[in-house]
């Protein structure tokens, strides 16, 4: 036991690894997906559509599998099965009770479409397990290039729709009756789910995107209602997994997706044991 937890935490040698290029490009690519991801989980869970995160992450490793066997890069067909994916749901699943099962469909679809893609590649196993369970090795100045085109992207329409995605994301019954334009409202953000998760899989890999695209966004729900205090511990809870996370599973050399879901995972028990404790005062009060 001793040897795997020293295997799991060590951080010998970690200091050199931070002045490699690559390193360097890894945690620039989880500063700003933290930063995008942060911003967006609030209201993924105020909408309720976590299952519809973990569908587009298994469209967004379909995509990525069939640009392997293409021979373009990874990152553009993540975007692009990701994008796909949120259209679909947001075309076909508009309504909540018709939702879970429009994207049960398309994410077995997907999955095994990617799996049978993955077989018919016969290029490196690394790159298939890294579509899996992230490798910050992937990350390069492309990846980088691509990152920051769909984060000013993604940012810049949250920016200009926050608002009315706010209310709906709330209350659409009520923001309808009022006019805005919920339907679209909820394409839109659907398409900001693809694009946000497609960032996520190159690094995380598909398996654990819900680690970053929903608990940061859970753990700050348990201890405020406040939608902009809640954005910004979302943020920093992002932040804190995958820049920890990357430090941390360089020494060991282990796959980043493990160490930052369990920071994550850290973090939502750490703010559940905080609202538990908060209540009890307040009942005792």
């Amino acid at each position: 036991m001793n040897e795997v937890l020293s295997r799991l935490f060590t951080f010998s040698g970690t200091g050199e690894l931070l002045a490699l290029p690559f390193v360097q490009n890894a945690l620039i690519a989880c500063a700003v997906l933290g930063l995008v991801a942060g911003a967006l989980t609030p209201l993924i869970i105020s909408r309720g559509m976590a299952f519809a995160v973990h569908g587009t992450a298994e469209l967004a490793f379909t995509g990525g599998a069939a640009a392997l066997l293409v021979g373009i890069g990874v990152e553009i067909g993540a975007v692009v099965g990701a994008v796909v994916a949120g259209l679909v749901f947001g075309l076909l699943g508009l309504r909540q009770r018709e939702r879970d099962s429009v994207i049960g469909v398309v994410l077995a679809f997907g999955l095994g479409l990617g799996v049978l893609l993955l077989a018919l590649y016969s290029g490196r196993a690394s790159n298939k397990f890294g579509l899996l369970t992230g490798s910050i090795v992937s990350v390069d100045s492309t990846n980088l290039v691509v990152l920051a085109i769909v984060a000013v992207l993604v940012i810049g329409t949250l920016t200009l729709l926050y608002r009315p995605l706010l209310f709906a994301s709330t209350d659409p019954d009520v923001a309808l009756a009022r006019g805005v334009p919920v339907r679209f409202l909820s394409l839109v953000f659907a398409v900001l789910i693809g694009l946000t998760t497609a960032l996520a899989v190159p690094i995380v890999g598909a398996v654990l995107v819900l680690a970053v695209m929903i608990a940061p966004g859970a753990s700050a729900a348990r201890v405020t209602a406040n939608p902009l205090l809640a954005t910004v511990l979302a943020v920093l809870f992002a932040e804190l997994a995958l820049v920890g996370g990357t430090v941390m599973s360089l020494a060991p050399g282990l796959p980043v997706s493990g160490y930052v879901a369990g920071i994550a995972f850290l973090c939502y028990v750490g703010c559940r044991v905080v609202a538990r404790l908060r209540s009890r005062r307040v009942a005792a009060a």
